[in-house]
């Protein structure tokens, strides 16, 4: 009787799965497979070469005790979270704003300001940004004109970060069209409301766009952090790939591959990828926890709800 039911059940259901296939396949060959064996190997000792040697949660007390390279690559990388993340936010939805006053010709604008989304994660990228900043770039050249002598961005410590930071910037485009969606579902007679009671734009924007854009807000502003904390490529090609000048650009992604890839201690790097892991879901439960008090949905019951 069992058996008779779940082969009718497999025969309802059959064509279903097997369209499901090639994603269950990614799923664990792509995914869980790679992860279960990452975590085996952290608590190996393992060079690519010879057979891992199983060594225990060594690997974690070593970066959490003797490992200054993990403590400065961690540094570095909250600094850039933590400057990248809000700013790329605000341009994208500055952007978004003026975009979304019905300017002609809003396709292509919104096509040229995507592409640097599409682009920007390249090493072609990240050689032309190099090249803007340097000390006799582009960029410089443009801040002469106004009598301004830049510094020398790549080769100085204190300011190649903020270079990282602006390529980072410059890629706004994917939050920009989210943001650009979401403008288009606020009502326009709220705005209309507002006017006829006094309100200005600057009280409509805190008042009317923000409450009913932070469900957008929420969805970018994860996705960003998530990001931010796997920068790689501006940090190894803009950074000469050793984290220069001075560790200035040692982001702890690039850090990992060192590890990885350059000193071959595969066991240690696999610690460490499973910390970034740890760290990355701490901050996006972060976010998820505390958006119940700023989380807000048209039917009136916030995220907490």
């Amino acid at each position: 009787m069992a058996s008779r039911k779940s082969s009718a059940v497999w025969r309802h259901n059959g064509t279903a799965y097997l369209f499901l296939l090639p994603w269950l396949i990614g799923l664990f060959g792509l995914t869980l497979g790679p992860m279960i064996g990452s975590l085996y190997l952290s608590l190996t000792k393992y060079n690519l070469l010879n057979t891992p040697k199983w060594i225990g949660v060594d690997n974690y007390t070593r970066i959490f005790t003797e490992d200054e390279s993990f403590r400065h690559s961690m540094l570095t990388t909250f600094r850039y979270v933590l400057l990248a993340v809000p700013l790329r936010l605000v341009f994208a939805l500055g952007v978004a704003i003026i975009l979304n006053k019905g300017i002609k010709a809003l396709g292509v604008y919104r096509t040229v300001y995507y592409l640097p989304s599409l682009l920007g994660g390249s090493v072609a990228i990240a050689i032309v940004w190099r090249k803007l900043f340097d000390g006799d770039g582009l960029f410089n050249l443009g801040l002469s004109l106004f009598g301004i002598k830049g510094p020398a961005w790549i080769a100085n410590p204190d300011y190649i970060l903020y270079a990282i930071v602006g390529l980072s910037v410059w890629q706004f485009g994917s939050a920009m069209v989210i943001f650009l969606a979401g403008l288009k579902q606020v009502p326009a007679e709220l705005y209309e409301a507002a006017e006829v009671d006094g309100a200005g734009k600057v009280r409509s924007f805190f008042r009317i766009t923000l409450p009913l854009l932070s469900p957008v807000i929420f969805f970018n502003l994860v996705m960003t952090i998530i990001g931010s904390f796997q920068v790689f490529t501006p940090g190894y090609v803009i950074g000469d790939g050793r984290g220069g000048p001075i560790n200035s650009t040692l982001f702890y992604t690039l850090y990992l591959y060192l590890k990885g890839f350059s000193f071959f201690d595969m066991g240690y790097a696999s610690a460490l990828a499973w910390i970034l892991l740890v760290i990355i879901a701490i901050f996006t439960a972060i976010v998820f926890v505390t958006s119940k008090y700023w989380v807000f949905y048209g039917d009136g019951k916030d995220e907490g709800r």
